[in-house]
Order: C-alpha cells, then structure tokens, then sequence
C-alpha cells in the first residue's frame, strides 16, 4: 500500500492543528455553529442526533494493522467501544465529544491517516474493487491510479466548493465490484492492443433521482486519467446547479444537457489541458508500494485443510461462502463478515478491531481492505493458513457463513443516528435477522443482496439492492417500501438495474413476510440454480408484487 512522505505527514499534521484551534474557538464561543459547520465538515465531523460523528478515510478501502489497531483505540478511549464501516470503505465513530476531536484526528495522523474530505462539497473518498490486484478475473491492478487520484484531489484548491459532493469509484475486473454505474464518475479497467486504459461512466447516483451512469469516454489511456477528471470536475463546477443542493449533483447536469452535449463540453474543457498528461514512471513508483507479497508457486499442491472441509460442515460452508478464488493458485481472498447475527450490520466492537489486526499480521501481511457491502477481506491468504485462519475469525465473531446472502445486509445507521432518517434501520435489521436465522436456508436462496436505507438519501444504497428497504415516515410512524430488481455490479449477463417498488408502503412487522414472501415466489419459479436477480431479469417485477398482500 502507499507509504506516506513526511510532505504527506506534514499536511495532516498541519491540519490537525489549524482543527485544534477552531475548536478551541467554537468551545470558547468565539465562532458560532454556522461558522464552525463548514470548518468541521471539511475534517469530516457531522453534528448527528445524539452526538458529533466523524467520518474517518481509508482511500479505496486499504489500511494496515497498526491503522487498525488505532482505530480500536479511538473506538475504546473516544467512543462506545464500536466504530461503523461504511459503503465508501471508510470507517465512522458515533458518539464522541467535540474536545476530544482533535486529539482523535493526532492519533489518526500519528499512524497516516485523516479525515480530510470526507464530508462537503468536494471529492470524497475514492472507492475500488476490494480484490484489486488479487481478482481471478482483474485486467489490471487499479489501485496505484486510484492512489495517484487520491493524491490529485485531495485538498485541490479548484474542487473544494463544488455545488454538491462528488464521489468516484474504480473497478479493474470483468465482474464491477465498486457500483461504478452509481457513481458521479465511474472508471472501469479496460485494455486494448495491449495499452491500459479507462471506461468512463458520468452521471450516475442513488437519493432522490437514482440513476445510472452513462458512458462518456469508452476508452481513455491510463495517461490522460487526471487531465480528463480535471475536465470533468471544470464542467460540473461551471455549470452545476447552486441554487437548489436537491438538483446540484452531476447527474441533474447530465440529465439537463444530455451526454452528447455534456461530452462536448468535456472535450473543449480537455483540450485545454490535454498535453499534462500522467508521469508513468511516478505510476510505476506508486505501484511497486502495493507489490508486497512473495507468492508460494506451490500453493495450489496445498490440501491439508482439505481434510477438516471434509469432517466439519461449518468450515466447509465458510470456505463455500466466505472465500475467493485468487489469481495466484492455492490461495484465496477471505471476507470477514461484519454481519453476525444480532449485531448491527457494519459495527465492529473494539475487541474485533483489536483482533483483526492480529489476525491481518498473521494471516494476510499485516493488510486488509474493507468492501463496498461493509465487510473486510483479506487478501493473500496462504491454503496452510485457512483452518486456523477460520478458528481465530470464529473467536472474534467474524467468520459467520452468510457472504452475498440475505443477512449479508446493506444497512445504514438509520433513525437511531442520523439526522435526516425518516425511519429506523438498524431495528428492522435485526428483525430479519431474527426472521432469517437459518444459515441453511439462506444458502438455499443462494445470492441474494438487501440493501436498506432509513431515507431518500439511499446511503444504504436501496435502490441496488436485488431487495431493498426504503424507510419512510407516515404521520409519525415508520414504514418500509419494498423494493425488487436492483443490481449494482455490472457485466454483459446483469447489467446496472434501479430497483422497483412492488407496492404500498407496509408497517416494520410485516417488512420480514414481505420479503418471505418475495424469496418463496422466487424459489418457485427459478430454474435450476438460477439467482434471485437472474430470475427478475428473466420475469420482471409483476409475480413479486402480489408479496406484498400478506
């Protein structure tokens, strides 16, 4: 992973001071709220219902046991012994005090890390596929681009006061594991006469108008990356909406222009910039930082752990559901589920933050990444190192076998945190949760994504979801809308779909007979082993909507 310079350092530290001061000033009363809240929106601290949150980066989902361990620190010392993974692979604290923000943002930077634009209206954490540099079915390595991105955008004088947040994200396989399609620029790895290159999606996003990114560019060289961003940016910020923040994202743009004239702009911005193109060989600096592991070329002639697959039938189904093929023989990518049974999904609790690092330092190089779906993976894990890898994740509570499954939930803090929910989240998780509890059930419906939201601002990326669950206030009393079809990944079988409602809003008891209902019908008409999104793609919506008359 990158390695920080002490420039690096020296802005962080700079900037955790400039922190201390204003806060300093706020306590003191020397600036009012209104003044304060543009100061700590652009450290990452939101003022939510009960406490401040701060929203901690993690570029494109990387981080290294010592940052982790200091997470587990924050999360004892500073908050209620649990932090919250989030659809951006960052990391949010819930309950803490404001005078103890700074000293949180020095323990961040004492091990490379920050807050800085995680919040306002700038461009914010860069995402990327989880299995960069590991995937089976990777084109290339994405993230030392992602990186030089993330470099590129941080603290970018132009792009700090943008009409609204602009997010990116970045896949580098054949399957998308970032949503790129639901991003306000998505970039996917392509290569063509051997040259590497960029697909590049604008446009897309979830909230109030979900939509779907359109191609702007279908092959971009690696080189001109940041000068083509840059045109981007120059556009939106020219002509973003600033009057109404409902309609000032860059989808409201494309939409009102259309691509083709949205493109034509782009060009004439581009042509401006077009010769500063990338240094490769800084590409190939960036990029020897990720080359960490020496791999085993026996790997795959590895099979003690075949052994205990055979004679214990819960380390078979985590090995089933839990683990990746690697593109390097033998080994594999394991996902720790954050998604036990009866925990919120995403909190992880001291003790696990603690643990994990043991474990990342053990099993998997002293790295790990966490996912789009609020999990972590590790990424090099040795076939010798599975079964003890699988007894240390089971100590911890992270190695429940339920991957891609339905209690593999997509869920944000909702009403018990936010500000601006309309209903709870966390509650109704655990009630399917409760409604769900059979593992072998579960396995039987194979692949199947919910994802849930506590309001129109989608942050638990409903309108995705093969099933979502929208929250929604009426006339003081939480109901669901049930959503069916979405799909967030994309590829030439199921591409990037935008969920359906099915019909009336329902009250939270009836939320796990809906989808009951929903995953019934679904396993009366598949065929064979076809997946709950394949079988929606094949029918549409009209044999699930009746699922809602129960």
């Amino acid at each position: 992973m990158y390695q920080y310079n002490e420039r690096d350092r020296l802005i962080v530290r700079e900037r955790v001071a400039e922190f201390r001061d204003q806060v300093r000033r706020r306590i003191a009363g020397e600036l009012s709220e209104d003044d304060f809240r543009i100061l700590r929106l652009m450290n990452g601290l939101y003022l939510q219902r009960h406490a401040y949150m701060l929203r901690v980066a993690i570029p494109y989902g990387l981080l290294d046991s010592r940052q982790m361990r200091a997470l587990g620190a924050i999360a004892e010392r500073y908050d209620r012994g649990f932090a919250h993974w989030t659809t951006r692979q960052n990391i949010q604290f819930n309950w803490l005090r404001l005078e103890d923000v700074p000293d949180i943002l020095q323990l961040l930077a004492q091990v490379d890390m920050h807050a800085i634009q995680t919040s306002g209206n700038c461009v914010r954490n860069i995402t990327n596929d989880p299995y960069a540099g590991v995937a089976e079915d990777e084109l290339w390595d994405t993230r030392p681009l992602s990186e030089l991105i993330r470099q590129y955008k941080e603290l970018h004088p132009e792009f700090m006061y943008l009409p609204r947040k602009f997010k990116i994200a970045m896949s580098g396989g054949e399957e998308d594991r970032a949503a790129v399609a639901f991003h306000d620029v998505g970039l996917r790895a392509s290569i063509r006469e051997g040259v590497r290159g960029l697909e590049v999606y604008v446009g897309g996003g979830l909230g109030r108008t979900p939509r779907i990114g359109k191609v702007l560019c279908e092959f971009l060289p690696v080189e001109h990356t940041l000068s083509y961003l840059e045109a981007i940016l120059r556009v939106y910020n020219l002509h973003g909406r600033r009057d109404n923040k409902y309609k000032a994202r860059i989808k409201i743009l494309v939409g009102a222009m259309g691509i083709d004239a949205f493109k034509e702009a782009v060009e004439a911005e581009w042509a401006l910039i077009k010769d500063q193109t990338l240094d490769l060989k800084e590409l190939e600096a960036v990029t020897a930082m990720f080359d960490r592991v020496t791999y085993d070329p026996d790997a795959a002639d590895e099979e003690a752990y075949k052994a205990r697959e055979a004679k214990d039938p819960e380390f078979a189904a985590w090995l089933k559901h839990n683990t990746q093929n690697h593109k390097h023989p033998g080994y594999r990518i394991v996902t720790c589920s954050v998604k036990p049974q009866g925990q919120p999904p995403g909190d992880m609790a001291t003790e696990q933050l603690y643990g994990l690092a043991e474990v990342m330092d053990r099993f998997n190089g002293g790295v790990a990444c966490v996912t789009y779906n609020q999990n972590v993976c590790l990424q090099d894990v040795h076939p010798r190192d599975l079964s003890e890898l699988f007894d240390a994740l089971t100590a911890l509570g992270l190695a429940t076998a339920n991957i891609d499954t339905l209690s593999d939930m997509i869920c944000c803090p909702g009403l018990d945190y936010c500000s601006l929910a309309n209903a709870s989240s966390i509650s109704i998780a655990k009630r399917l949760n409760m409604h769900f509890d059979d593992l072998d059930e579960l396995h039987d419906y194979g692949k199947v994504h919910l994802n849930m939201s506590g309001c129109i601002n989608a942050c638990g990326h409903h309108h995705t979801g093969h099933i979502g669950v929208l929250g929604i206030d009426k006339r003081g009393e939480d109901f669901y809308q049930i959503v069916v079809g979405g799909h967030a990944g994309s590829n030439e079988a199921l591409p990037a779909r935008i969920g359906k409602i099915i019909g009336p809003a329902v009250k939270p008891d009836k939320v796990p007979l809906v989808i009951e209902k929903v995953l019934n019908i679904y396993r009366d008409i598949r065929i064979d082993d076809e997946s709950f999104i394949a079988t929606v793609e094949r029918v549409g919506i009209k044999p699930f909507k009746e699922a809602i008359h129960v």
